[in-house]
Order: C-alpha cells, then structure tokens, then sequence
C-alpha cells in the first residue's frame, strides 16, 4: 500500500560536495536534512539542540560570564561560543536568545546548509539570530577552522553528523579522535566548556574524554519522541 501522496517527503533541494550528498526535504509540516541518505535533523524538536548550548553556558564559571547585557553592550562582551554545526538552526536560535553571550561563532561545512538559511526554506528558523550583530557565519570544516583560527571560545558546542558513535560522513570520525580533541582542547580558554551533541549514550567517548586532557565529564539526556533519548556530553578544560 502507498502512502497518501501528502505523507511523502517532498525533496526541495539535493547537492553533492566534497563531502558526499546532502538533501533538505519537506515531510509534512517539518523540514528534514539527509546525508548520504541518512537522517540527521529535523523542525520538529530542537530541545536535545538547545540543551546543548543551554546547559553548556550553566556550566562555565562564573566570573567567565558577563552579568549584565552583552547583546547590548556589543560583540566582544562576555563569552565566546562556537557552535560547530547550523543544522536548522535551533542551537544557533537559542544562543542568540541568550544575552550573555558576547560573541557567536557558527563553523559549517556543507555550502548547502548555508545557503538553506540565508535565502531558502529554513530561513525563518535563524533569521533573528543570524541578524544579531555577535552571530558570525563560517563555511568551514571544523577542524581546518580549529586549526587554522586564532581565536579562543569559552565554550564549543559540537553537533556534528550523529555523535561520536555514529557518523555517517567517514570524515567525521576524526573530530571525536584524540587528535580531534586536542585540537578542541587547544582552542578553548582554561576553564572552558567542550558539549557535545549525540544521537546516543557514548560511555566509550567520556572515557576519551577523560583520557585527553578534559576534566568534568558528565552527560545530560533528553528524550525524545521515539527510541532512546538524545544525549550531550560534557567536558571542560582544566584551569
């Protein structure tokens, strides 16, 4: 039996890149992003995302973060996060809610992605945050970006492919290596927050974590519609 034609995906876009294939479609009133024919995100739920990034800014000390209005006071005024990955917006939605933060900096790769959300359907979904004026966007891999910056982030809030159990670009693999890790360590301010976003519990990843250089290390879950919940890990780097 087939599906009513209006409970078929609808595909809006479809790109092919260095780093293989990526497709936004529309299923019913949700927006879905496909890589390499595997789902990664949706409209649907963005809690897991904004957790990410909420639950991070709670754990940076306190002296790390302005008290007062750094949207307001201008870039540059509180803390420095990096969001590794848009996605459909939601961790970059809630990070600009949030008016401590001083300076916000979104790494993505996928050109793609990108152009979804300056001029396509998943423009609504980070239009504010993206006319903030401490939202900056980078088309970059992440760890090129890591290497090859300056800057260093109070906080890096990772949703790359997955989590590190599960990556359906091979490329991917090495940002959750040891390598990988370093190179997050070496970019993060003493005392700062490393969170990353998972599809599923990863006892093997904390235990990298620790084993690298991080202290801290802690997972929060949050459930979700179906299977098991979504899970963030925690790391910070020693003061």
């Amino acid at each position: 039996m087939y599906a009513p034609e209006q409970d078929r995906p609808a595909v809006l876009d479809r790109r092919t890149g260095p780093y293989g294939e990526v497709v936004l479609r529309r299923h019913g009133d949700r927006l879905e992003i496909i890589a390499n024919g595997c789902f990664l995100m949706d409209t649907s739920d963005g809690r897991s995302e904004r957790l990410l990034v909420r639950s991070a800014l709670a754990a940076l000390p306190s002296e790390a973060v302005a008290a007062d209005d750094a949207s307001a006071a201008g870039p540059g005024v509180g803390p420095h996060l990096l969001l590794g990955g848009l996605g459909v917006g939601f961790s970059l939605d809630e990070a600009a809610a949030e008016t401590r933060w001083g300076r916000i900096t979104v790494v993505e790769r996928e050109a793609a992605v990108l152009d979804w959300h300056r001029s396509g359907p998943l423009g609504p979904y980070s239009a504010t945050a993206r006319a903030d004026s401490r939202t900056q966007l980078v088309h970059a891999d992440l760890l090129d970006h890591l290497r090859d910056t300056h800057d260093r982030y109070d906080v890096l809030c990772l949703d790359i492919d997955n989590g590190p159990d599960w990556t359906v670009t091979d490329g991917n693999r090495s940002l959750y290596s040891p390598a990988g890790l370093a190179a997050c360590r070496e970019r993060l301010a003493p005392g700062g927050v490393l969170a990353v976003w998972s599809a599923g519990h990863s006892a093997a990843f904390a235990e990298v974590l620790r084993n690298n250089g991080f202290c801290a290390v802690r997972t929060e879950e949050t459930p979700v519609a179906r299977g098991v919940p979504d899970v963030v890990h925690f790391a910070t780097r020693p003061a």
